[in-house]
């Protein structure tokens, strides 16, 4: 008497590409069988010995169950349950897989009425994390297809089976029980990340420069991987009055913390800014909150503040702890503004000031803000860094050459990234103003 073959079961459109069943033989879904056996086989070699949960109101009914083996010819573990109460104590994270009788009646819930599946939905609600494989009866390939739209792995009928395409079809469930969990981690990983990046680029800043002559540039590059947004913040606004305040600074550090930090400073400069303080009063302001919402006591954040005149020829200079910004003007070498009265960066002292320097822009200028990860990169191969020195003359040759705007900032970028011999791993921040006649 022939060996009897358990049914192919249809094979729902969004599973396009699968193999239809453990027991399909020819063509492309032998293949299929085959490379989920060998992965299977994986699996043994290393150690893992497969485990069989059976619910079946009569498992002692069960002949072919001795003859359960895996790849490597082991015998596949057995636990039997006569019902669902009993399937819920032996359920422990050793089953691999669980093999179901839809034909065993399923504890009563309101609504669900004649619902053929019920026990199986019971089951894939107790073990959203294992494989099932769903008996029928022969001939009720439909009930079957329907059991695999709901969330089985494979359906099998109870009369057509022997130990080994039983065998082979536990290992094709567990196989594809794995692919299925990790293909749904890898979904959920990229609508979570893409979701960050939303957020992330929510959060940086949009300049409100309205009325102003002012042009604005800026470039922004966290040292965290994947990340759009690191522990360096930056802001501009202009005031009713006409004058054009911005800010760069950076919180040490750069994980997610740091810049959720980052992004709680610049809103509060901004609405700071807006209700009229500045230099002493807005800065000390400002290292209450970052003192009241760090997490460490040892969190500080270095800050740069200008306050821009309305007639765009004077500024107000402010530096917690923060290198000075960058001038460039026509027929002068850029250079630093002074740095002589740089105050403590935000959080380390109680009570500290910051004083308030008046410098001329003069007519036509352009001023550069920015963090210290664009002057502390490596120069080549040694552990010389760039330096505020060697920025400078960079960004004399680069002006030298032609570049304005966001062109400059581009290429400053990626000449320091160049220098470094790679990625730099602090965050990068440049802002930069320009005010042309």
């Amino acid at each position: 008497m022939p060996v009897p073959v358990p049914r192919q079961r249809a094979i729902p459109a969004v599973e396009s590409g699968q193999a239809q069943a453990a027991s399909a033989v020819g063509g492309p879904l032998k293949e299929e069988a085959n490379r989920t056996e060998s992965a299977a086989a994986n699996s043994t070699a290393a150690g893992t010995t497969l485990t069989l949960l059976l619910i079946e109101d009569d498992p002692a009914g069960w002949p072919i169950v001795p003859e359960l083996l895996d790849s490597a010819g082991k015998p596949i573990r057995v636990r039997t349950a006569r019902n669902l109460t009993e399937a819920g104590r032996l359920l422990t994270d050793d089953v691999h897989c669980i093999l179901l009788d839809l034909a065993l009646p399923a504890p009563g819930r309101a609504g669900e009425g004649d619902d053929e599946l019920a026990v199986l939905k019971h089951v894939l609600e107790l073990a959203p994390r294992h494989a099932v494989l769903a008996l029928t009866a022969s001939g009720d390939a439909e009930r079957g297809a329907e059991a695999v739209r709901v969330g089985a792995q494979d359906y099998l009928f109870r009369d057509e089976l022997d130990g080994r395409l039983l065998s082979r079809a536990i290992r094709y469930a567990v196989e594809r029980k794995r692919s299925e969990s990790a293909e749904r981690r890898l979904a959920e990983g990229r609508v979570r990340a893409q979701e960050n990046r939303r957020l992330e680029r929510g959060l940086l800043p949009t300049p409100l420069l309205e009325g102003s002559s002012l042009r604005f540039a800026a470039r922004y590059r966290p040292g965290r991987s994947r990340a759009l947004l690191g522990g360096d913040f930056y802001d501009t606004v202009r005031t009713p009055d006409g004058t054009v305040h911005a800010m760069i600074g950076d919180v040490c550090g750069h994980g997610p913390d740091e810049a959720a930090l980052g992004v709680e400073l610049r809103i509060a400069w901004r609405a700071l800014t807006l209700a009229g303080l500045c230099g002493d009063a807005l800065l000390g302001t400002l290292q209450e909150v970052l003192e009241h919402e760090r997490g460490d006591e040892e969190i500080f954040a270095t800050l740069c503040t200008v306050d821009i005149s309305p007639d765009g020829r004077s500024a107000g200079l402010c530096l917690a702890g923060h290198p000075s910004p960058l001038i460039a003007r026509p027929g002068r070498p850029a250079e630093l503004l002074p740095y002589d009265n740089n105050g403590p960066a935000l959080g380390l002292l109680r009570g500290a000031r910051w004083p308030r320097m008046q410098v001329e822009l003069g007519a036509e200028w352009s001023l550069m803000l920015y963090t210290d990860g664009l002057i502390e990169g490596r120069v080549g191969g040694g552990g010389e860094r760039l330096g505020q020195e060697g920025m400078v003359r960079m960004v004399r040759r680069q002006l030298a050459a032609g570049l304005r705007g966001e062109d400059l900032l581009r290429s400053a970028v990626h000449e320091v990234r160049e220098l470094n011999g790679g990625e730099l791993t602090d965050d990068v921040a440049v802002v930069l103003l320009d005010r042309v006649p």
